[in-house]
């Protein structure tokens, strides 16, 4: 690996589709992290004609730029390294990373799920426990009268008559 050293950020030109990437947030967090434990990790950059190009590491180069720095850590890479870097999901430390946030995910589904059925239960439970209540009635109904709240409505006339007979009342 090319050995590290420091170039002058005025020098160093950024693609316009590399620039279109920028994160304020994630530039804010980087320049935090300069501040407190300085860069740790140099950008790639490469060599152009007369000019530096940057290959890697955006958001540090405008962390840099955003605190007043001049200079920025970098390796210098040859324009065939550039363009067949190794892909990140190739090192076997990155999928492990993927394999555990694949895992949280699951874990977070699953437990979303078991809350969304917890939830629908009590709703399912709390309706069967309505509809499992007495109607409304003559019993409930403290204004009914005293033979009322034994016998329920006749649907005829000739019901109510007999029910009236039965109970003495006139008609």
């Amino acid at each position: 690996m090319p050995k590290p050293e420091s170039f002058p950020i005025e020098k160093i030109f950024v693609p316009t589709k590399q620039k279109k990437a920028i994160k304020p947030e994630i530039v804010g967090e980087i320049a935090e992290s300069i501040l407190d434990i300085g860069q740790q990790a140099p950008i790639s950059v490469r060599l152009d004609g007369d000019r530096l190009v940057l290959v890697e590491g955006l958001h540090r180069l405008e962390a840099c730029k955003a605190l007043g720095e001049t200079t920025i850590t970098g390796v210098l890479v040859r324009a065939e390294f550039a363009q067949h870097k190794p892909q990140l999901a190739d090192r076997p430390e990155v999928e492990a990373e993927r394999i555990k946030m694949a895992r949280l995910k699951q874990l977070r589904l699953e437990k979303e799920a078991a809350e969304a059925s917890t939830s629908a239960l009590k709703s399912v439970n709390a309706t069967e426990a309505l509809r499992a209540r007495p109607a409304k009635g003559a019993r409930d109904n403290p204004k009914a009268s005293p033979g009322q709240t034994a016998r329920s409505a006749p649907k005829t006339l000739s019901a109510w008559i007999t029910q009236q007979k039965g109970s003495g009342g006139r008609y």
